[in-house]
Protein backbone atom coordinates (compact mmCIF):
# COMPACT_ATOMS: atom_id res chain seq x y z
CA UNK A 1 0.00 0.00 0.00
CA UNK A 2 1.10 3.64 -0.56
CA UNK A 3 2.47 5.98 1.57
CA UNK A 4 -0.09 8.92 1.46
CA UNK A 5 1.50 12.07 0.89
CA UNK A 6 -0.22 15.29 1.84
CA UNK A 7 0.99 19.08 0.49
CA UNK A 8 -1.29 21.92 1.44
CA UNK A 9 -0.33 25.77 2.49
CA UNK A 10 -0.32 26.67 5.68
CA UNK A 11 0.18 29.31 8.31
CA UNK A 12 2.90 29.09 10.74
CA UNK A 13 0.65 29.79 14.29
CA UNK A 14 2.12 30.52 17.99
CA UNK A 15 -1.50 29.83 19.70
CA UNK A 16 -1.76 29.68 22.99
CA UNK A 17 -2.63 25.80 23.75
CA UNK A 18 0.54 25.01 21.81
CA UNK A 19 2.38 25.77 25.11
CA UNK A 20 5.26 28.40 23.06
CA UNK A 21 5.68 26.45 20.38
CA UNK A 22 5.75 27.55 16.59
CA UNK A 23 3.65 24.94 14.62
CA UNK A 24 1.08 24.42 11.12
CA UNK A 25 -2.05 22.46 11.57
CA UNK A 26 -2.68 19.22 9.11
CA UNK A 27 -6.43 19.97 7.95
CA UNK A 28 -7.06 16.01 6.53
CA UNK A 29 -4.46 14.42 8.73
CA UNK A 30 -6.36 12.08 11.07
CA UNK A 31 -8.22 10.52 7.63
CA UNK A 32 -5.00 10.39 5.53
CA UNK A 33 -2.80 8.77 8.45
CA UNK A 34 -5.69 6.75 9.58
CA UNK A 35 -5.09 7.18 13.09
CA UNK A 36 -5.79 10.67 15.52
CA UNK A 37 -2.67 9.47 17.10
CA UNK A 38 1.00 10.78 17.14
CA UNK A 39 2.39 9.90 13.81
CA UNK A 40 6.27 10.68 12.74
CA UNK A 41 6.26 11.99 9.22
CA UNK A 42 9.06 13.30 6.81
CA UNK A 43 8.55 15.93 4.25
CA UNK A 44 9.35 19.98 3.25
CA UNK A 45 8.58 22.95 4.83
CA UNK A 46 8.92 25.29 1.66
CA UNK A 47 12.30 23.32 0.12
CA UNK A 48 13.62 22.73 4.17
CA UNK A 49 13.84 18.71 4.55
CA UNK A 50 12.07 17.81 8.02
CA UNK A 51 11.42 15.00 10.03
CA UNK A 52 9.21 15.71 13.35
CA UNK A 53 6.01 13.94 14.75
CA UNK A 54 2.41 15.53 13.91
CA UNK A 55 0.72 15.95 17.45
CA UNK A 56 -3.03 15.07 17.88
CA UNK A 57 -4.31 18.39 18.22
CA UNK A 58 -7.86 17.44 19.73
CA UNK A 59 -9.89 19.11 16.93
CA UNK A 60 -10.06 16.31 14.26
CA UNK A 61 -6.25 16.73 13.05
CA UNK A 62 -2.77 17.12 13.84
CA UNK A 63 -0.26 20.03 14.13
CA UNK A 64 3.66 20.07 13.43
CA UNK A 65 5.61 21.59 15.49
CA UNK A 66 8.25 23.87 13.62
CA UNK A 67 11.71 24.06 15.48
CA UNK A 68 13.25 27.36 15.65
CA UNK A 69 16.64 26.06 13.64
CA UNK A 70 13.53 25.15 10.83
CA UNK A 71 12.35 29.03 11.66
CA UNK A 72 15.14 30.43 10.88
CA UNK A 73 16.16 28.50 7.94
CA UNK A 74 13.41 29.57 6.45
CA UNK A 75 13.13 33.20 7.38
CA UNK A 76 9.83 32.81 8.67
CA UNK A 77 7.60 32.54 12.10
CA UNK A 78 4.20 33.03 12.87
CA UNK A 79 1.89 34.49 10.83
CA UNK A 80 3.34 33.31 8.11
CA UNK A 81 3.00 30.88 5.22
CA UNK A 82 4.68 27.71 4.31
CA UNK A 83 4.03 25.01 1.34
CA UNK A 84 4.28 21.62 3.74
CA UNK A 85 4.61 18.19 2.23
CA UNK A 86 4.93 15.39 3.99
CA UNK A 87 4.29 11.52 4.41
CA UNK A 88 4.68 9.21 7.19
CA UNK A 89 8.16 7.99 7.90
CA UNK A 90 8.99 5.10 6.86
CA UNK A 91 9.41 2.87 10.04
CA UNK A 92 5.44 4.27 10.67
CA UNK A 93 4.33 3.39 7.39
CA UNK A 94 4.99 -0.44 8.12
CA UNK A 95 2.93 -0.14 11.44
Amino acid sequence: MATPVMQFEADLLHPQEAAGWTVFEAPGSVEAFGTGKPVRVVGTLDDIPIALTLLPSGRGHHFGPVKAATRKLLGKGAGDRVIVRIEAARNEAAS
